[in-house]
């Protein structure tokens, strides 16, 4: 099971690029980027829903959903920024450049998220050689760039 876990998780970040792009198309054909990145929740959403639906399962109690401290609640306000900011940037910036600042953005966070241990995270201490790697990616995204 864990060998298929890094293969569908290396097609998710493979995609990201791919969906940055076409978002981007539908954002300059539409006019608008933020009918876009709309348009592209609600395809998500049904997709997700059909797929809920042909797994049979169940749907969640009101009772469990309120059980979610408030802030479980802002993935999708997460996810709708995302997807503008890719939409928006992808055309200006270009894929490697949008993916290497995504990815550096990413590991700058995880290593604050891992060594406060919030979000349901473990705690990892934070380590000169963790900074060390981020600030070689944010070089990474510099050179990526200029060249």
């Amino acid at each position: 099971m864990e060998g298929l876990s890094v293969v569908m998780v290396l097609i998710a970040g493979s995609l990201l690029p791919l969906q940055a792009g076409v978002n981007a198309l539908l954002a300059r054909a539409s006019g608008h980027t933020l009918w876009a990145a709309g348009v592209s929740f609600f395809i998500g959403t049904i997709a997700l829903i059909l797929v809920f639906i042909l797994q049979r399962a169940s749907w969640p109690m009101l009772s469990q959903l309120k059980t979610a401290p408030i802030v479980a609640w802002a993935g999708g306000l997460m996810g709708a920024f995302f997807v503008y900011c890719m939409a928006f940037f992808a055309p200006k910036l270009g894929a490697a450049t949008l993916l290497a600042l995504v990815i550096s953005g990413q590991i700058g966070m995880s290593l604050v998220l891992d060594h406060f241990g919030v979000a349901g995270y473990t705690q990892h201490v934070i380590s000169w050689q963790r900074v060390l790697g981020f600030l070689l990616m944010l070089s990474g995204v510099f050179l990526i760039k200029k060249f």
